[in-house]
């Protein structure tokens, strides 16, 4: 069966991919890619496959060194999910609550002073941040969840490696704090074809518009500059096949089961583009980011390490 028939025959809640229609990512096709991993060291890319999330990001978290490499005792951490729409978690418009909520938890442990979350919504903040369940999850790890629609936050911040987004009013949670975490939901986008790592990006910024009018691809590339995340968490547990990034109902979602972690932004999102299908060019801005020098896209020379659990 050619792949395109078995996304349309999977387009429905409860569809299942097999481990060999993931991409390539849990299979030996990519042999270059299990030579990487194979030659030690810390993965750039943990691509994980199972059925609860938050052991998956555990695993993944071990592989990388744990937590305590990303977060130390006495630093302050920003973690920036997908929170932006009204709409509960099984809708898969938001990052899963349990992922962020674990994450919380995980940097208090390891002696985080103060962990904030936010997102600048798209629907009503206080809606977005209470029926996704994130600022439930957050509170009751010892997080705080912080006002994303409230322009007094937002500082003028240059940007000048950037191509286009040379500027910006950036979030002031993303400009103080000691780690960034970034963790964003896979999902369709018309304009963007996918919300992933770098499209997590624009809700950074106050003036998302600028994106859209001044191409909206090198712009998410741009992104990338205003700060690079310390930690990229995709939740592609079941990713939107279609009509994001806000979705209609569950029929929506791919029941994938994958979890992508890792440093390289670029590497983490070339992979959620295999998960989704997209042809190799057709999520622009990841070719745009691999040209300036953000991150490596060709997954063949990419250290990923890789994990099913039963």
């Amino acid at each position: 069966m050619k792949r395109r028939d078995f996304l349309k025959l999977g387009l429905g809640a409860g569809a299942t991919f097999s481990l060999e229609t993931l991409g390539g990512l849990f299979t030996a096709a990519y042999g270059a890619e299990e030579s990487a991993a194979a030659s030690g060291g810390v993965p750039s890319l943990v691509a994980v496959h199972g059925s609860d999330r938050v052991a998956m990001l555990d695993a993944a978290l071990e592989a990388l060194g744990g937590i305590s490499s990303f977060v130390k005792p006495g630093q302050t951490v920003v973690i920036k999910p997908n929170c932006g729409w009204d709409k509960p978690p099984q809708m898969g418009a938001n990052t899963h609550p349990s992922l962020v909520g674990h994450m919380v938890k995980l940097c208090r442990e390891a002696g985080a002073t103060k962990v904030v979350v936010f997102d600048h919504p798209c629907d009503n903040w206080q809606r977005s941040y209470r029926n996704s369940g994130i600022q439930a999850a957050v509170e009751a790890a010892g997080g705080e969840m912080v006002n994303g629609a409230d322009e007094s936050l937002y500082r003028d911040h240059d940007n000048p490696a950037a191509r286009n987004l040379k500027y910006a009013k950036v979030h002031s949670a993303i400009l103080d704090s000691d780690v960034y975490i970034n963790m964003p939901v896979l999902k369709h986008h018309s304009g963007a074809r996918m919300t992933a790592c770098m499209k997590n990006g624009m809700g950074l910024v106050w003036d998302r518009r600028y994106f859209h009018s001044h191409d909206l691809h090198q712009c998410i590339a741009d992104s990338v500059l205003l700060r690079k995340p310390d930690l990229n968490v995709l939740d592609a547990f079941a990713p939107m096949q279609r009509n994001g990034p806000k979705g209609i109902d569950e029929s929506d979602l791919i029941n994938t089961r994958a979890l992508l972690v890792g440093t390289d932004i670029v590497a983490v999102d070339a992979a959620a583009a295999k998960l989704l299908g997209k042809a190799d060019g057709e999520v622009r801005h990841i070719d745009l980011a691999a040209a300036m020098g953000l991150g490596q896209k060709d997954l063949t020379k990419v250290n990923i390490r890789r994990i099913s659990l039963a």
